[in-house]
């Protein structure tokens, strides 16, 4: 289930998102936030974010504070 709310991720935490040509199959990426790319306060579809290895993704779950 994606994380909708922008409070809940913080950069430095270790997440797991879905990168845009994984959308289709689900296929989760594993990485630390570097930086919120989402604006607004919600997403239905999970936080824009980039990784430190400069991927961007959806966030769908949290896996570490």
């Amino acid at each position: 289930m994606p994380i909708s709310r922008r409070e809940e991720v913080r950069i430095g935490m270790l997440v797991a998102v879905v990168l845009k040509e994984d959308q289709r199959t689900g296929k989760l990426t594993e990485g630390i936030v570097e930086k919120l790319l989402t604006n607004s306060n919600f997403h239905p579809h999970g936080i824009k974010v980039r990784l430190e290895d400069g991927l961007v993704g959806r966030v769908q779950e949290i896996l570490e504070d």
